[in-house]
Parts: structure tokens; sequence; C-alpha cells
């Protein structure tokens, strides 16, 4: 039996099928969800973006992005994206670039596959709205921060991957137990070369949120910090400014009506 081209109507109906539910977008970092809307934030709560889109602003680690990943499923989502920030591990790779990765580590090296249909499409969305992408290259993701020059350097001759997070494998890996479509896109925020002042990590929140009383104390007890915060934020704001662009190039489906061709 030879085979036939859909009709217009069922390649239409056959797209509805694919692609009916909304897509279910996983955000660790108050500061990262701003990218994607205006509305009032709720932590660990499925938040809609319209009719196409629902967020879930989870918090740091693999075990809050799983929790947001497997609500959203529960939401309805039939798709996920892992949208946020990384750390540069490969040299060259400077703060506010996108990276959509082909391949998602995780600490064991077992990899993750993003969907390459609609990967394909989200990414010619971002590069026709004239925003530079590195799309070739793995993403690895890690249970704990790397926070020196040592350990960036460690994980990239041990891994090969171009970037490092802590949630994108744990969302993965929600969308392969539940065969959905995936894939993650963040923008650069601290490059190889940049080590993360530790001691600081204590005066920010799961999402991010500066615990302001103490950390105003902090810096009165080490006035030395005062010197590293404007490059953190600095760095932050490029990334944050590179997600907000690239998901007002990504559309309110997130390429998907676009990602299924007959």
């Amino acid at each position: 039996m030879g085979t036939h081209a859909l009709s217009p109507v069922a390649c239409a109906a056959a797209a509805d099928t694919v692609t009916a539910g909304p897509v279910g977008i996983v955000t660790a970092l108050a500061s990262e969800a701003r990218a994607l809307t205006s509305r009032n934030l709720r932590v660990r709560s499925a938040l809609p973006l319209g009719a196409d889109g629902v967020m879930w602003l989870s918090g740091m680690g693999q075990e809050a992005a799983r929790e947001g990943a497997l609500a959203l499923v529960e939401a309805g989502a039939t798709a996920l994206v892992s949208f946020g920030v990384a750390g540069g591990l490969a040299p060259g790779l400077r703060s506010g670039t996108l990276f959509c990765p082909s391949c998602v580590l995780d600490e064991r090296s077992h990899d993750y596959q993003p969907d390459a249909i609609w990967r394909a499409a989200l990414m010619q969305r971002i590069e026709k709205a004239g925003h530079p992408l590195v799309s070739q290259g793995s993403l690895l993701s890690l249970p704990t921060p790397l926070i020196s020059v040592a350990d960036k350097a460690a994980m990239r001759e041990r891994h090969q991957s171009l970037a490092v997070d802590m949630e994108s494998a744990a969302i993965a890996a929600v969308a392969s137990e539940h065969h959905l479509p995936f894939l993650a896109l963040r923008a650069i925020v601290d490059e190889r070369d940049d080590p993360l002042p530790i001691e600081l990590q204590r005066y920010v929140d799961a999402w991010g949120r500066p615990r302001v009383s103490s950390l105003a104390v902090a810096l009165l007890r080490h006035p030395q910090w005062l010197a590293v915060l404007p490059g953190l934020a600095m760095r932050m704001n490029k990334a944050t400014r590179a997600l907000r662009d690239a998901a007002k190039a990504a559309g309110s489906a997130w390429g998907r009506e676009t990602s299924q061709p007959c």
C-alpha cells in the first residue's frame, strides 16, 4: 500500500491532537519568572500564562524542580520547558548568552534529549528575532551549585558540557516518565572564570530573593562584599534581559504550533 499526504483538515486535526494542552514552564528563581510575566508571583503554584502556557515557580534544586514539573503535568501540561539561568563552563560563553542545549546530562551522565522538531521551531523564532543563541552542546544539571572556578573547570573536563544548572535534568526526567516533549532554554549568568561567593548564598531564599534585613547586617560586618554585589547584579540583569527577549520571541505556545509539520 502506498502512503498519502494528509488533507489540510486532517493535518490540522492531527496538530491539535499533538499540541492540545498548555506548555508547562518550570522556573526556579523569581527573577526568571519575571521574564515571563508581570503578574504577582505565587511560589509552588500553577500560574496561567494565557491560553497556551502555565508556569510553576519551584525554587532552586532538583527536588523542587521535579515537584513543579509533576504539578504542571497534573495541571494538564502536554510539554515541559526548563527556563532560567545557568552557569557557564565553556571558555568564552558570556553572560547574557542564550543557550538551547541539544542534550541535558545529570550527575550520573544520563542524557535527556529535547524534542528535536519543537526545539528547531523555537530556535528559529529566537534567531529570527535577532537574538544570539548557542544551540549545540550539552547542559549539565547537578544537585548542588558549582562555587569555585576550579570546580567549574573540573566539571567541564569531565562532561564537556557548555553550562550547568540544578533543575533541567529533573524536569527532563518527569517529561520522559510521562512521554511528553521537553526542552531547556537558559541564559548564562556567571561565566567560567567568575567565582560564586558562597558566603552570600545564605542571604537569599530558595527563590533567589534577598533576605534584606539579614543581608544588611551581614554587609555591615563584611563591607568587602559590597565590591562583589554590583558585578553579580549586572550579570543577572544581562541574563534575565535575554530570557525576557527569548520568551517574547517564543510566543505564547513556545513554537509548538509550528513544530509538527505534515
